[in-house]
């Protein structure tokens, strides 16, 4: 691990996008498509008149760019999936301030996949592959803005029997835990029945505090704490593979943005009233829908939001209730997109419920992740290298 040293070499682009699209969408690509309920799908005439109007500004260029966070004094930290990490300025990316990929490698879906900052700005955390595909969540401390490489930790780690579906997101909440979202471990169809096995972290969201044990203390109201039957650290489940979750910066509420398997993309939603415990129905549910014959769950927390993959899109990218200023007929709406589609969409919400899905107009690329700043504008990274903002048309 270099600190401030180096920059790395990683697959030629083309390359890599053609393998984790191929990967992240499904492992096995076949089944009928069904048809997506326009209906729901289209803005009514009200919400119409509220589709802002934005732009995207190109800011800077990164080596495959996949995840970031706001760090010490509102700077833009940006991951890279080759295992760099760089912090943008007026001047766009700097050199590396952390530098690990001689420990990961991106084979199918591996590599640097998350960063997150407490919400102190005094650890950066990472979630990254090893060499071997196991899921690693590390903290470093950092210092006057620097990282003080060694203080670097290890605190959570799950073997992965796949190389897709690894999740890898990871966010502080309004509670000050990090919560961190792992797949169902990957091949296709959840052939272990991860999602919904409450004895392993695979296909679930997690909710730890690192600073309260070594490695790390389980919060004293997670939903399964003394269940014997379910693993302490589990927040939520029936995940397949959560790409990109956020908190609103202004509610609390919980957004997940899950990657279906062969016919339907979700987002799923808890209130920041939640004592956790949500099941979000993979793999006997894909979306609104029984996968293969499967039955409802009794307690299945449907999506909010699902669309059907019959058109472009193929692979959901989550992304944050906009909080910002630059565009006042965006705030309080949900932007995403998709990794196959690229177009930026939003839907409108109103206690919690969907009222609107907006096509922004604008097409960000291959869009991998969205990061939200410090004063809650968004920006769009494509893992093709263009990390842009959300500006007004």
């Amino acid at each position: 691990m270099n600190v401030r040293t180096r920059s790395s070499a990683i697959l030629c682009t083309l390359g890599l996008v053609t393998s984790l699209a191929l990967a992240t969408a499904s492992a096995e690509d076949t089944g009928t498509r069904q048809p997506v309920a326009r209906a729901a799908q289209a803005a009514t005439a009200a919400e119409a008149t509220k589709v802002a109007k934005i732009s995207l500004t190109h800011v800077a260029t990164a080596r495959n760019p996949i995840a970031g966070a706001a760090g010490p004094g509102g700077a833009l930290w940006i991951a890279e999936r080759a295992g760099t990490v760089r912090v943008l300025g007026p001047r766009g990316l700097g050199e590396p301030v952390l530098d690990i990929s001689a420990e990961t490698t991106t084979d199918g879906e591996r590599g640097l996949l998350g960063i997150a900052f407490d919400p102190a700005r005094t650890h950066l955390y990472i979630s990254y592959t090893n060499l071997e595909g196991t899921s690693t969540i590390d903290e470093f401390a950092v210092r006057k803005g620097r990282i003080r490489p060694e203080t670097r930790r290890t605190v959570l780690t799950q073997t992965q029997p796949y190389a897709n579906h690894n999740g890898g997101d990871i966010k502080f909440g309004p509670d000050g835990y990090l919560y961190i979202a792992f797949g169902d471990g990957g091949a296709g169809g959840d052939p272990h029945g991860n999602g919904q096995n409450l004895d392993t972290l695979l296909g679930k969201l997690l909710r730890i505090d690192p600073h309260g044990g070594t490695p790390y203390a389980i919060p004293p109201d997670n939903p399964f704490v003394g269940d014997p039957n379910a693993k302490d650290e589990i927040w939520a489940y029936g995940l397949r593979n959560p790409w990109r979750f956020s908190f609103d910066a202004r509610t609390g509420d919980l957004l997940i943005g899950d990657v279906g398997q062969n016919d339907w993309e979700e987002i799923d939603r808890a209130p920041a009233r939640s004592k956790g415990g949500e099941n979000y129905g993979w793999s006997q549910m894909e979306g609104n829908h029984p996968f293969r014959g499967g039955t409802e769950p009794a307690n299945h927390a449907r999506p909010i939001h699902e669309y059907a993959r019959t058109g472009l899109g193929c692979a959901v990218t989550g992304g944050f209730v906009y909080r910002g200023s630059a565009i006042p007929a965006l705030r309080g709406q949900y932007v995403f997109s998709d990794y196959c589609d690229g177009t930026i969409r939003s839907l409108s919400l109103k206690n919690g419920r969907v009222t609107g899905v907006n096509d922004l107009v604008v097409n960000g690329g291959e869009v991998i992740s969205f990061v939200e700043g410090r004063a809650g504008e968004l920006y769009v990274l494509a893992l093709g290298g263009a990390i842009t903002r959300i500006d007004p048309a």
